[in-house]
Order: structure tokens, then sequence, then C-alpha cells
């Protein structure tokens, strides 16, 4: 037996227990760089919407949006994020070209659909439910906490 070669038992118990121990560090680290990509696409969702939300405001404030199409408690705002996508009749433009301010709605990164919890103009900042009215804000339904402590419905 002197002369044979390669590795003994113990040598490779050693060497995988070694890779073991390095595995089991390295998958919180990849959970965590999961979940911040994650919570960067929420950000940027969020962002995408409220924008559109924002432009939509200002084009009934500039007269571009007629205030006739929508209802008298309706503040300015859309009825409902659809609007955002599929567009309104421009004010003062015969040729029927609609303004639209999304390609699409996001999809929330959260919960991977795109059914977001609305806010309106009148109802509460806290409330949980939507009043139907317009959509003045948006947040996802996703119950969790951030890596920075904050729930994500907060954002």
């Amino acid at each position: 037996m002197k002369g044979t070669k390669g590795y003994t038992f113990i040598e490779l118990i050693v060497v995988t227990t070694i890779l073991m121990i390095l595995a089991s560090a390295v998958m919180p680290l990849a959970q965590v760089v999961s979940q911040r990509q994650r919570e960067a696409e929420l950000r940027r969702s969020l962002r995408e919407v409220r924008t559109a939300i924002d432009q939509f405001r200002m084009g009934v404030e500039q007269g571009r949006i007629p205030t006739t199409e929508l209802e008298p408690q309706n503040e300015g705002y859309p009825p409902d994020l659809e609007t955002l996508v599929v567009g309104i009749a421009a004010a003062n433009d015969a040729s029927g070209r609609k303004l639209r301010f999304l390609r699409r709605v996001p999809v929330d990164p959260m919960t991977a659909s795109t059914d977001w919890g609305l806010r309106s103009y009148q109802d509460e900042p806290d409330t949980t439910s939507w009043g139907g009215q317009n959509v003045f804000d948006l947040y996802t339904k996703f119950d969790g906490t951030a890596l920075d402590g904050t729930k994500y419905r907060d954002w």
C-alpha cells in the first residue's frame, strides 16, 4: 500500500466540511442580494406609477385633459390605473388622439402581480381600503419588512 496515490477518507471529509461551511456563509448573502434587487424594483415601479399620476393631474390643471370626462369628486386624479394605460381623449383635439401615461401597469415585485393597493384623494393616509373615487397614490399589498426595517406598505 505504500505506492498508492490518492486522497484518504479523512481528507475528503475535511474538504467537504470546509465547502459546506463556505456554502452556508454564502446563502444568506445571496438572499439579501435578491431581496435588495426586489426592493429596488419596487421603488422603481412605485416611482413610475406615481409620476404617471402626477402627469395626469398636471394635464388636468393645464387643461389638456377635459374635466367633463371625470367624476366631480375626482379632484383631477385618474379614476383607476387602467386609465393611465388606455389613455384619455385630449381636450381640443379633433383627431381623437388619447393621452397615455403608462405603457402597462407595472408588476409588483413583492407579490408578482399587478394588484396594487390604491388610495384616493379622499381616503385617510393610513387606510387599507380604497374609497374608489380616484387614484391619488398606490402601495404594495405585500405585508413584509424591508432591509431597512420599514414596512413595504409605507413606501
